[in-house]
């Protein structure tokens, strides 16, 4: 039962973090296009991959984390490297929740309203982006940090 749990926590962690991943990649793509068409369709995508992919990856994460460490018979917050890890995805979701999220639909929302290039507000947009990389590291690095925990279990 533990190994079956366990497998589906580690696909879990794959579809979280591949799909942030890759939503980074596009998004930098699109950027350079340099096109507002372009870049509200990447935008339109990253939104509902986070719907499809980033919000069941979460759960799949935390109801077979939880279950697992409950199989294994290991106290969550009294295992330092379990605590660590809770701690970490929970600062991941914050962070996405308050400000990532936030920001995809304010630069989804600018990136809609400009018709060309010309008429594009870049400065705007460019201020979202900054605040959006800066965020979107956050998210990024804290579930990454948790999963080296997961899997180096070290001792403190």
């Amino acid at each position: 039962m533990y190994l079956a749990i366990k497998l589906l926590h580690v696909l879990g962690v794959i579809v979280f973090l591949g799909n942030i991943i890759t939503g980074i990649f596009w998004k930098a793509h699109a950027d350079k296009s340099r096109d507002p068409r372009i870049i509200a369709h990447a935008l339109e995508g990253i939104v509902r991959s986070d719907q499809v992919f980033t919000v069941p990856g979460v759960l799949v994460i935390a109801l077979t984390g939880f279950a697992a460490a409950v199989v294994a018979g290991l106290p969550l917050l009294r295992t330092a490297w379990l605590g660590g890890g809770i701690a970490l995805f929970t600062i991941s979701g914050i962070a996405f929740m308050a400000r990532v999220a936030p920001l995809q639909r304010q630069m989804l929302a600018l990136a809609r309203s400009g018709r060309d290039a010309s008429s594009f507000d870049w400065a705007a947009y460019a201020k979202l982006s900054r605040a959006w990389g800066i965020w979107g590291a956050v998210s990024l690095i804290t579930p990454l940090f948790a999963a080296a925990l997961m899997v180096l279990k070290p001792v403190w």
